[in-house]
């Protein structure tokens, strides 16, 4: 959707909506309009109990100077609420989206740049749609709402949409990629549409073929690649801004679809494996929003991409492979097959980048569903300030996470009778035990953080910044954590 910033209000057809503060005095926030109009708005306001709280809406029709006028009163709080704006935005554009109306004027006045540029972000982030293979599309369910023109906003208000605009970018990419079924995005679409998206932003990209991978001895990657016709790939996105500095690096699981290999998953929802590339989804889509706004920092994107198909050739339950860092792994489960890629993926950038910090990103395991439902990430990590700054990046983005422990007595399950370790444990902990799995192949000195994201990248529900389908979870994050520690 379209977004721009104005300092009055425009001629012509359009929704207008007025944002209203807990303290707003109503009468002189709609001083704007004649005395019948606003008496009939401050009604509207009344009958349908609006309190102001954020996102907040109350809906009225008026006669404005001969044109019906559809206004719209929108909550945004008491002050100290960073996230008034967006909410207000996200629930103006749900309310309008398929209205009928066009163009969305808000009236802004009173509040600072950022909250505006913020409202714009939360109405075109909610806007989102992914329409292609509708072909029938029934009249009512067409979007209509194209524009949302912010006026009177702090001065400033368009150079703050500026960084949001980026973000948005990064959320389009991730959430188309995550949508689409598997048939169009596998690994090889993956790495041309990552790269149609960013070579043009000065991304620097490396892929890395089957014999390259096998030449490397990625013997772990390639193992869960080998039951589809479906050639795996590894990307590599660069964006250097940041001087000489060491680079971060984010690893993200790529499994485009996961059948679950030989331990094949239910019939039942397996078409949502899709999205089991979400993690390599939200690294490609951060590297958009950081080259978009041209971070100053060094940041590296790698992506493990793969197939998990139980052909004849698939790998099988008891199978041993050997990792491109030299440790054996017992194959127990095939479905546990995104620790194996990211294992291999985890290693390569070490020794290729030379990192001091190393964030991986996977839909990696069911058991975080249990634990944590739809609402945070699960956040494990090997340095406390490195979760810490991640926490706090989730709660300033709203991509939240929340920590979970790690420790020997997790690690020690992992053990295997005959290989280094094994790829899979009981239930108990499962989400843990992953994450101890990948910490193995974290070399010393690395302050490594995993993000077991299985919960959060599609949502069957609509949420505030997003409707139902792919969330684009973990951008802003990303996006956010650069943002506050590792810019120069």
């Amino acid at each position: 959707m379209k977004a721009s910033f104005a300092a009055t209000r425009p001629e012509g057809a359009y929704a207008l909506a007025v944002t209203v503060g807990r303290d707003d005095m109503l009468h002189d926030r709609l001083a704007f309009l004649p005395e019948a109009p606003r008496s009939l708005v401050v009604r509207a306001a009344e009958a349908q109990r609006f309190e102001r709280d954020p996102g907040t809406v109350a809906e009225t029709f008026i006669d404005d100077d001969g044109v019906a006028r559809r206004v719209l009163l929108v909550g945004i709080g008491g002050a100290g609420d960073d996230a008034a704006g967006e909410r207000a935005g996200s629930a103006l554009a749900a309310r309008l989206l398929l209205s009928g109306e066009a163009t969305l004027v808000v009236d802004a006045q009173g509040l600072d740049a950022a909250t505006g540029a913020k409202l714009a972000f939360g109405a075109s982030a909610r806007s989102w749609r992914y329409d292609h293979y509708r072909t029938k599309l029934p009249r009512k369910q067409k979007p209509t709402l194209e524009e949302i023109v912010v006026v009177g906003a702090g001065a400033g208000a368009e150079d703050a949409f500026a960084s949001e605009a980026a973000l948005l970018a990064g959320l389009d990419l991730t959430r188309a990629l995550v949508s689409e079924p598997a048939n169009i995005v596998y690994p090889e679409s993956f790495v041309e549409r990552a790269r149609a998206a960013l070579e043009p932003l000065g991304v620097a990209f490396e892929v890395l073929d089957e014999a390259a991978m096998r030449e490397l001895g990625m013997g772990a990657l390639l193992g869960v690649a080998q039951g589809s016709v479906r050639p795996p790939r590894l990307l590599a996105m660069r964006w250097n801004g940041g001087g000489d500095e060491a680079p971060v690096v984010f690893v993200g699981k790529g499994i485009t679809f996961d059948t679950g290999g030989i331990s094949i998953k239910p019939a039942a929802g397996m078409e949502a494996m899709k999205w089991d590339m979400g993690g390599a989804g939200a690294v490609t889509g951060a590297m958009m929003a950081l080259a978009s706004r041209k971070a100053k920092a060094n940041v590296v994107g790698v992506c493990a991409l793969a197939e998990n198909m139980p052909d004849g050739n698939a790998q099988r339950p008891g199978d041993i492979v050997t990792s491109m860092s030299g440790q054996t792994i017992e194959v127990i489960n095939t479905d546990a097959e995104g620790r194996l890629v990211l294992a291999d993926a985890m290693t390569w950038a070490q020794r290729q980048y030379q990192p001091k910090v190393m964030i991986d990103l996977a839909t990696l395991t069911g058991a975080m569903i249990i634990s944590l439902g739809h609402e945070y990430g699960g956040l494990f990590a090997n340095d406390d300030d490195l979760a810490a700054k991640l926490a706090d990046a989730g709660r300033a983005s709203g991509d939240k996470l929340w920590r979970l422990p790690m420790g020997d007595a997790y690690n020690k399950i992992m053990d295997s009778q005959i290989a280094d370790m094994r790829n899979a444990g009981s239930r108990d902990a499962g989400s843990i035990t992953a994450a101890c799995f990948l910490g193995r192949f974290v070399d010393e000195g690395v302050k490594w953080a995993h993000l077991d994201i299985a919960g959060m990248v599609w949502a069957d529900k609509p949420g505030t910044l997003y409707d139902k389908g792919a969330t684009g979870y973990g951008v802003a994050l990303l996006n956010r954590f650069i943002a506050d520690n590792h810019e120069i």
